[in-house]
């Protein structure tokens, strides 16, 4: 069957109707749905720092290590985002094969992982507390709170994965945090026990 020149132009012409329609800029997928959205706080601009690991036992790890397998088993897995811009921090930490529907506390450390649960140092704070030092963390909820520091307290799923985030609206000094850890339960707030949540169950090393 020939195709006449008149009717090639027409049905050309249709395409190129149909293309604007649905190519305009910011358009969704054609569903109505709208493009997804960059976490709260970040741009979508600001790239992100991730750091990934799988815990292991200590000595066989320096990245990510378990000091408790049955909360942390050797094999599970830790994803840590870092996205920093225009004065704010985005930090988000993804899990799995961790033990499953169980509390946990999470916050960013002064030191890096070491053999033990210990070597991590106190948590970073932005604002650090005058009254604390090494041998007595901050327990002052004016300082050991969730905007003075980076708490991120989850509750795994039933297969034991997570993901959770927090954005503080400051930046860490140049070497000041280098690590995260994980808690056996979720952060006190009370004074004289604010920011603590138990043993520390494992730790990743993250370049913040």
């Amino acid at each position: 069957m020939r195709t006449s020149p008149l009717a090639v132009g027409a049905l050309t012409l249709i395409a190129i109707l149909a293309t604007g329609c649905t190519g305009e800029e910011g358009a969704g997928d054609g569903d109505g749905s709208e493009a997804p959205q960059s976490p709260a706080g970040v741009q979508p601009t600001a790239a992100p720092s991730v750091t990934a690991g799988i815990f292991m036992p200590p000595g066989e790890s320096r990245a990510a290590i378990t000091y408790d397998e049955t909360a942390v088993p050797e094999g599970a897995t830790s994803d840590v985002q870092v996205r920093v811009q225009d004065g704010s921090t985005f930090v988000q930490f993804s899990g799995t094969g961790l033990e499953a529907d169980r509390d946990f506390g999470a916050h960013v450390h002064t030191r890096p992982c070491g053999e033990e649960p210990e070597d991590a140092g106190p948590h970073y704070q932005n604002e650090e507390d005058p009254a604390a030092d090494a041998e007595t963390p901050s327990t002052d909820p004016a300082y050991a709170n969730p905007e003075n520091e980076v708490w991120l307290d989850f509750t795994t799923d039933g297969t034991g994965a997570v993901t959770v985030s927090a954005t503080v609206p400051w930046e860490f000094r140049e070497g000041g945090a280098a690590s995260l850890v994980l808690h056996e339960r979720h952060t006190a707030t009370d004074h004289d026990e604010a920011g603590t949540a138990g043993d520390r169950l494992a730790c990743v090393s993250v370049d913040f």
